[in-house]
């Protein structure tokens, strides 16, 4: 497909100021494309042999075993039970065998269902060893959303938490539990294999990057679930990613707080096989709970959390102590889009924190775009980071399909090693999201400056039509939020006759607050266009969220036409 090049006028321009120059951004005029500005030294180059697994890969990459026998791979922050690196190999090595022995193959899709805990980095790279397949899920899904997974996947086996095993009851399909403790029957618990220790040697699998190595569910929030596929090359990349990134960044003695869920893609990369490969330590919580948090970082001198939009606004508005976080030295932020409000506020409050936002999808394999230097991020609040080595990138205007110099608005395309293999068993909506040449669709409408800083502004199927003009969601949000009597607030786009569809917000308010509907319109209202007010407020307990921190704008959406379905 040929590409066009939209030279219309910047945003900058049209404001009267001179047009930034493009050659900064890493934007090339004659393709339209924007190009990574950082490059992979030459020993952190993606391996070229064809013959490699993730789990050989992230294996080679484990400390020197006379480090490895006393350097902490994983500390859950529950119970303080460990395990040094040494212990992860020998209990990746020994779980792979006795899923060998028990008859799974290369191929064989393996369902994981769990909370996080210390097994689950080792069943991943367990999974990965034979070949086979792996699919997690969000443990508070419902039974009949777990079946419908385990169906859409083709699982051969279930690994499931003891508190999880009743969804699979109905399930046709071979079950393990993780605990010996919860084992029904005479089944061998996930436990249990790993403690017979190297009594089953895997024969040579012959596993190659180009092959499948999960089926993750993308989240949903607008549409229906779909499995993403992912292969050996995809995760070896993103693999390599976060070691650059950590030598960029971070030092082997770093210890990360990981509650972020693993069982999605932001926490499988980091916690189930990324920070493996970089000899860090990581705090693991098995369930995020706020208070149990700044404990687990006070206790363990966490300095490195990896993060979303929710756990930043919660700090902000109920951290009630600095010393909290004393030894943080950097957040990420990523999953959902962080506001340019919301990061001034944290770091005013928090100014020995470095606030750094990243952006990536499950179809990208959780990559895409990082800061790397503080004074960056500092500079730029509210942008993403620069595209990651490896990557390219496009704007798309929406109606003419012209790519989009620096400063103009359309849809994110992106390009790279990462980016998945399709939808599974979806071959209309992998159409729909891959074009020919292997461009991703991403489906978010944004924008680069002129560094290729990447700027996020909604979902594109998120933008509320009114009158004729587009209103982004997230950016009224952000206005919301920084109301000091509102604690976290969800816009949403609610149908009229006369307009076509009205910005409505459901808000959280904060505790013995008198705050009003109408004070809430009218805090918009003056410091936005007339188009983008709030037209209607619904005060709400809390705001539904996906696990990574998304808001679940089709349940609101939902709960707002009820009333409406019920008077027909």
């Amino acid at each position: 497909m040929s590409v066009q090049v939209s030279r219309a006028v910047p945003l900058k321009e049209q404001s009267g100021d001179a047009p930034p120059p493009v050659n900064r951004s890493g934007f090339d005029l004659r393709t339209g494309i924007y190009s990574s500005v950082f490059q992979l030294t030459d020993h952190l180059k993606v391996p070229t042999d064809p013959d490699l697994g993730i789990a050989s890969f992230v294996l080679s990459q484990f400390p020197h075993p006379h480090v490895a026998e006393s350097k902490l791979a994983l500390i859950d922050s529950a119970t303080n039970q460990h395990l040094t690196y040494a212990q992860l190999h020998r209990s990746i090595r020994s779980l792979a065998g006795g899923l060998y022995h028990l008859g799974f193959r290369k191929g064989d899709v393996v369902f994981l269902l769990s909370p996080n805990s210390l097994l689950y980095p080792t069943i991943c790279l367990a999974v990965f060893s034979i070949g086979a397949i792996l699919s997690t899920a969000n443990p508070i899904n419902t039974s009949s959303e777990i079946a419908k997974q385990v169906l859409d996947s083709g699982a051969k086996l279930v690994i499931s938490a003891p508190e999880e095993l009743h969804k699979f009851e109905r399930i046709q399909v071979p079950t393990m539990v993780t605990s010996r403790q919860s084992k029904e029957g005479n089944s061998l618990s996930i436990e249990e294999l790993i403690e017979r220790g190297d009594t089953h040697e895997v024969h040579e699998i012959k596993i190659k990057q180009s092959d499948t190595a999960a089926v993750l569910y993308s989240s949903g929030t607008t549409g229906t679930s779909k499995g993403v596929i992912l292969t050996h090359s995809n995760l070896i990349t993103t693999a390599r990613l976060v070691r650059w990134y950590a030598e960029e960044t971070s030092s082997v003695n770093d210890v990360f707080l990981g509650f972020i869920p693993f069982f999605h893609i932001y926490g499988l990369v980091f916690f189930g096989y990324g920070l493996s490969c970089c000899g860090i330590t990581t705090v693991l919580m098995q369930r995020f709970d706020f208070q149990e948090m700044l404990k687990a970082i006070q206790v363990h001198k966490v300095n490195n959390i990896a993060a979303v939009p929710p756990l930043v606004l919660g700090l902000v508005k109920n951290c009630k102590s600095n010393d909290s976080l004393s030894s943080v030295r950097r957040i990420g932020s990523g999953a959902a889009p962080l506001s340019k409000e919301l990061s001034e506020a944290f770091r005013a409050q928090f100014p020995w924190v470095e606030l750094r936002q990243g952006y990536g999808l499950t179809e990208s394999c959780g990559a895409a775009t990082v800061f790397v230097s503080d004074e960056m991020a500092k500079a730029h609040p509210g942008s993403c980071g620069s595209l990651l080595p490896t990557f390219s990138a496009k704007v798309v205007d929406m109606e003419t399909g012209l790519a989009l110099p620096p400063y103009k608005e359309g849809e994110l395309w992106l390009k790279g090693p990462t980016i998945m293999k399709g939808y599974l068993g979806n071959e209309e909506a992998t159409a729909a999201t891959l074009d020919k040449d292997g461009w991703l669709k991403t489906g978010d409408l944004g924008y680069f400056d002129e560094d290729g800083l990447l700027y996020i502004v909604d979902r594109v199927k998120e933008l509320i039509k009114h009158n004729g003009y587009q209103v982004a969601p997230a950016e009224l949000e952000a206005l919301l939020l920084s109301h000091p009597n509102i604690l976290d607030a969800a816009v949403i786009p609610v149908e009229d006759e006369e307009s076509g569809q009205i910005p409505m917000a459901y808000v959280v308010k904060a505790v013995d607050s008198e705050l009003t509907h109408e004070q809430v319109i009218q805090f918009v209202a003056a410091q936005v266009a007339p188009y983008k007010k709030v037209r209607r407020v619904e005060f709400i307990d809390v705001i539904p969220k996906s696990a990574a921190g998304k808001i679940l704008r089709k349940q609101l959406i939902l709960q707002t036409q009820r009333p409406i379905l019920s008077k027909l």
